[in-house]
């Protein structure tokens, strides 16, 4: 299987598998092991995976991307734009229900922006810009800035961290910090809590009552139809099990197989693997900015000289160089967009460079707290290589190992590394999150502590994404990203270690996969 062929036309050209044939069968369960277990059900107190997936069995979105990353209605049935280019009005689609049997309200689509808007990236950057929103009768609402902005409908129709799902107006009520536990939505599957053993399974059944839109299927927009009755996420941490279990049909999906059984599963009879993310995934190191070593750029600028990205590939896409791309954008690799600007120095690996930034950050050999959670076999190798590296450079490495979950609870701390806090977590971004200068989250820099973890802090790279977000101008706005890109190459607010493809495996008994950033689970079918 040559993932690399086309890597990057496939990037472009985003080609979804679309429609069914009548011959299918239809119903039947869907048993999928993702690759890792949500513990927090709310999309906009947890943007991570695992809790964005869940959102999309349950929750609708207004809007969504297509192939071609142009943002298409999904809840919505019309929008117009006044001649100021300041408000839009948007009007829902006829019979959309909540799963309690409730009507989708304009109230309930206005209550959950605004929730949603004082959390996510680009929903806090639309406030700076004066977005109101406001119910004009139960079907209608308007949004309003005090500029024209792309950002709108870009916002409105981001996929992941975090998506704007809409939800009943008692529950977007919530505030954003505390975790809507109902689970009611008006999405294409309801979760049936009866069901939910936490650490073995969650269960979800078609919602009958929901009414696909119906345009084809195309990356997260169209038609959202689903042909199963039930999908049952099994929850299986250990790799060797999860690929036991799909060779004899157990399960029909194993979200993310480690690379090294890929070939196994590939000898499988019955057994499939595919990429559905062509786009990728940024492999990550995040370095603390609040706390001393990595509070001093210099600090930072060392991480970035040590990292060969081959070693870090080597082990998030395998020895094969088919199955990643380099990439020292902070911007994400692949597109027509790309720029690594300001990254020339970064070209190679360079260790005798890196020792000399961190000896002129006035580093102290104070412990560096590296957390590794051993649960996560990507993120655990990952830090692997890291702490390798950081100690021939010089660092005074302090290994802390721990699971998943407590380091996503931990990685919340902004307490000295000494006292519950960190200084270097690692993880991974699918790429197509990282092209939107606002959207990326791992370039928020507001300062006081008020940014995505790690905390980065600086005003200029802050006012670049604010500039480029409300410049409609295209050739302003290019020179704005690239301008951005160099900013950052400056700052170093994460260090990108190499965009990589992650296939999913899967029984030849289904169909109908749709090729995008997660598994999503309408248009697939399973023969009996």
């Amino acid at each position: 299987m040559n993932i690399r062929h086309g890597f990057i036309a496939a990037i472009a050209a985003g080609a979804l598998l679309c429609g069914l044939t009548a011959a299918r069968a239809q119903g039947g369960t869907i048993r999928f092991v993702p690759q890792s277990e949500a513990t927090i059900f709310d999309p906009v107190t947890s943007v991570i995976a695992v809790t964005q997936q869940h959102a999309y069995m349950v929750y609708d979105t207004l809007f969504s991307l297509d192939a071609n990353g142009v943002p298409q209605p999904q809840m919505v049935d019309t929008v117009t734009r006044d001649p100021s280019g300041r408000v839009y009005t948007m009007t829902l689609r006829a019979g959309l229900k909540f799963h309690d049997g409730s009507a989708v309200r304009a109230a309930d689509a206005v209550a959950s922006i605004k929730r949603w808007a004082r959390r996510d990236v680009v929903g806090t950057r639309l406030v700076q810009l004066g977005m109101k929103v406001a119910v004009v009768d139960d079907k209608t609402f308007t949004v309003e800035t005090t500029e024209p902005t792309a950002l709108v409908l870009e916002g409105f129709a981001k996929p992941t961290s975090s998506a704007l799902f809409v939800m009943r107006e008692q529950d977007a009520m919530n505030e954003p910090t505390k975790a809507v536990t109902a689970n009611i939505g008006s999405g294409p599957f309801k979760f049936v809590a009866g069901e939910y053993v936490s650490g073995s399974k969650l269960v979800y059944e078609r919602n009958r009552d929901y009414v696909p839109r119906a345009e084809p299927v195309s990356y997260f927009s169209g038609g959202k139809k689903v042909n199963v009755d039930r999908v049952e996420f099994v929850i299986i941490p250990d790799a060797a099990t999860a690929v036991s279990a799909l060779s004899t049909g157990e399960v029909d999906i194993y979200e993310a197989p480690p690379l090294d059984l890929l070939p196994v599963l590939q000898q499988r009879p019955g057994v499939k693997t595919r990429v559905l993310n062509k786009n990728g995934i940024m492999a990550v190191l995040r370095p603390n900015h609040l706390h001393p070593p990595f509070d001093n750029p210099k600090a930072r600028q060392a991480l970035m000289m040590m990292v060969d990205q081959d070693e870090y590939m080597a082990v998030a896409g395998g020895p094969d160089k088919a199955n990643w791309l380099p990439c020292k954008s902070f911007l994400g690799c692949g597109l027509p967009s790309t720029t690594q600007a300001g990254t020339e120095i970064y070209a190679s690996q360079n260790i005798e460079k890196a020792k000399q930034l961190l000896k002129e950050s006035g580093y102290k050999n104070e412990p560096v707290t590296v957390m590794q959670p051993a649960d996560q076999a990507l993120v655990r190798d990952l830090t692997e290589v890291t702490v390798a590296t950081m100690r021939k450079v010089g660092f005074n490495v302090n290994v802390l190992a721990i699971d998943w979950a407590t380091m996503l609870q931990r990685r919340d701390s902004q307490a000295a590394p000494d006292k519950g806090g960190w200084n270097i977590f690692h993880t991974w971004s699918y790429s197509f999150e990282l092209t939107n200068p606002v959207a990326n989250f791992l370039l928020t820099a507001p300062c006081g502590g008020k940014g995505w973890f790690g905390w980065a802090c600086d005003e200029k790279l802050e006012k670049l994404r604010s500039d480029w977000a409300s410049e409609s101008d295209p050739a302003k706005r290019k020179a704005l990203y690239e301008q951005v890109q160099i900013r950052s190459a400056e700052i170093i607010p994460y260090v990108p270690l190499g965009q990589f493809l992650s296939p999913i495996a899967y029984r030849d008994r289904v169909d109908g996969l749709v090729d995008a950033p997660l598994t999503i689970f309408w248009n697939m079918t399973k023969k009996s």
